[in-house]
């Protein structure tokens, strides 16, 4: 994702040096005293999960508080993440229309989006604060305490977000800005406020104006998806329905600390754990002495660098950070060009959407209720599918590269290199087999990972970077704050849809299709190309997963292969331009201008769309193994 921060005006003038001081240094000492519990808010759940998994599994003594507890901080750690995101500015955003702006229309609606995203959280505190009071009536079942201890993260994050929102208006942008963006957001609210009346009647035409309207306006505006579903969703109840405000926030309870989503933070760590100890550096080293000294043989390399990582991290962030400092630099010292690279890592993190433990996998599981080890099984082979076509491309436009020059690895190097990457290269087998095994939950073995990367990286390579432990900590609660926060809000945004009767129209109509399976299929395809170019894939899955996995098993759609089809559909969304998000991640990550690599990563896409073309029409390549 590319995210923007402005620290200069672009009308009015410069900020006063003191006031930007002053601001700076309160923002600064604030946001360390919520990265420091975020951080060890991460260390404890690691703590407490595997604690758990060596109670039950080793002493065959569960911890019965351990998932409570574990729930309780979890959603502490998502909102005190999300702050981070909110302070840092990385919270997922769509900067494509954005950016085609001159300089101060660009100045001008950054600080809108700061200002909606403000109206945002003054708007839902209040609820917030009401649904933790009512919450201190619910006793823990284990720990016998208040609920009210974890439902207080939300009006507590919520508070906090909103002060450095504050801060940010005073000390990046020139007062003519400030209020020119403040005025233009209030008129917005005020002119829907004073259109209630009109609202009411409307019925489900409602659901368009602003699950479509006010949430499409507010994505293409640059305004933080999370914070843009939210306006639309509280402005869909408070202006058109009866219900309660503070239901809204008991739905992003919900959607934030369901507890198979604690994988998410996990996760993350592990992937930046496996960058930092040289893990993912062994695993590259020994693919490039295998296939170095073949055309193309390091654009190979690339891609089974991603499948293995993949297996790892579940984020695609994460995967394309690990790999592309590694192998980029010799692919540029072999004449590749950093277009062609860029399109092919950007592609690569689509191809690999459905490899395990991908996040999306971990979301369809927790929000329809598929089994999460059915998903993780059914992944693996649509993930080698594509990255079959996506070869077959690499070898038809590097048929002809000249090799000359470089040396074929020896079969001393090649083994040398396998033994060096030997107990990195184990490490997804070792995930694997504590799920499959019973070993571990889908959300525990994440534990395990960590420890086991904990102990190789000391031990075996002796990569471990004490001082990179804290940031990565930090980095970890900042970026599963800013996707949980998505999910938060976009539950909300899903629940309103499914109490509207929304669900039950979109239902009938996709089943009402001529053709069947074969056309909810092609529509779904199309559907969620069209979703994950705008709205990354978690957000997709929460809002539409729910309404669309009951129609695909009505139609006769086994509920695997359509969520490896429609992953595979939002990857191919995600990472094509000129809208796909995680095409500019991938630039970024590769310090690669975009313009660079937009006409050779076509060529790419279509490979994978021949990929997801030949999964969705042979359902064995996903429920084969099952």
């Amino acid at each position: 994702m590319v995210q923007i921060e402005f620290t200069h005006t672009a009308a009015g003038g410069a900020v006063p040096p003191r006031r930007r001081s002053v601001t700076g240094s309160i923002e600064a000492v604030l946001g360390r005293l919520v990265e420091i519990p975020a951080a060890l808010l991460v260390v404890a759940e690691i703590v407490i999960l595997f604690a758990g998994v060596i109670s039950r599994y080793v002493m065959h003594q569960p911890l019965i508080w351990s998932d409570e507890l574990a729930s309780i901080l979890f959603l502490w750690l998502a909102m005190l993440g999300a702050v981070v995101a909110f302070r840092r500015a990385e919270h997922m955003r769509m900067t494509a229309v954005v950016a085609s702006a001159g300089p101060k229309m660009w100045a001008y609606l950054d600080v809108v989006a700061t200002c909606a995203a403000l109206a945002f959280l003054l708007m839902i505190v209040w609820p917030a604060y009401q649904y933790a009071y009512e919450e201190s009536f619910i006793t823990t079942p284990a720990l016998q305490i208040p609920n009210t201890w974890r439902a207080a993260a939300l009006p507590v994050g919520i508070c906090l977000m909103a002060v450095f929102a504050i801060l940010r208006l005073f000390r990046s942008a020139d007062l003519r800005t400030t209020l020119a963006a403040i005025i233009s957001v209030a008129a917005i609210i005020g002119l829907f406020w004073l259109a209630q009346p009109w609202l009411r009647p409307l019925g489900n035409i409602n659901l368009v104006i602003f699950f479509v309207g006010v949430a499409g306006f507010c994505v293409f505006a640059g305004v933080p998806i999370a914070f843009g579903f939210g306006l639309a969703v509280f402005g869909y109840l408070a202006l058109t329905t009866h219900t309660p405000l503070m239901v809204l926030v008991g739905r992003m309870d919900e959607g934030m600390s369901h507890l198979i989503l604690l994988a998410v933070p996990l996760f993350v760590f592990l992937g930046l754990l496996i960058e930092m100890t040289g893990m993912a550096r062994a695993m590259v080293a020994f693919l490039a002495s295998l296939l170095g000294h073949v055309r193309g043989g390091l654009h190979y390399v690339l891609l089974g660098a991603m499948y293995l990582v993949s297996g790892i991290s579940g984020s695609k962030a994460a995967d394309m950070a690990a790999v592309a400092p590694v192998l980029f630099p010799e692919m540029k010292a072999r004449g590749a060009k950093p277009g062609d690279l860029v399109a092919l890592l950007a592609a690569t993190g689509a191809q690999t959407e459905t490899i395990p433990p991908s996040l999306v996998l971990i979301t369809i599981g927790s929000v329809t209720g598929v089994s999460i080890s059915a998903l993780f099984t059914g992944g693996l082979l649509p993930g080698v599918v594509c990255a079959i076509t996506l070869a077959t491309l690499v070898w038809w436009r590097y048929r002809g590269e000249d090799l000359s020059h470089v040396k074929k690895a020896g079969r001393g190097e090649i083994a040398k290199a396998f033994v060096v990457a030997l107990p990195a290269l184990a490490l997804p087998f070792v995930i694997r087999a504590a799920v499959v095994e019973g070993i571990a939950t889908a959300t525990e073995v994440s534990t395990i990972g960590i420890v086991y990367g904990i102990v190789i990286g000391l031990v075996i390579y002796r990569q471990f970077d004490w001082r990179r432990l804290v940031p990565m900590l930090i980095d970890t609660a900042c970026l599963s704050g800013a996707i949980l926060m998505i999910i938060g809000t976009a539950t909300g945004m899903a629940w309103g849809l499914t109490q509207s009767g929304f669900s039950r129209g979109l239902a009938a109509a996709m089943t009402g299709l001529p053709g069947g399976a074969a056309s909810f299929i092609a529509v779904s395809i199309v559907a969620f190309m069209v979703l994950g170019s705008v709205l990354e894939g978690i957000p997709a899955i929460v809002l539409f997963g729910p309404l669309l996995f009951p129609i695909a098993r009505t139609v006769g759609v086994h509920e695997v292969h359509y969520a490896m089809i429609i992953i595979l559909a939002m990857g191919i969304g995600l990472f094509a331009p000129p809208f796909g998000v995680g095409y500019y991640a991938a630039c970024a990550i590769g310090r690669v201008d975009p313009a660079e690599g937009i006409r050779p990563i076509w060529g790419y896409m279509l490979a994978l769309l021949a990929g997801l073309i030949i999964v969705a029409i042979f359902p064995w390549i996903s429920i084969g193994f099952l």
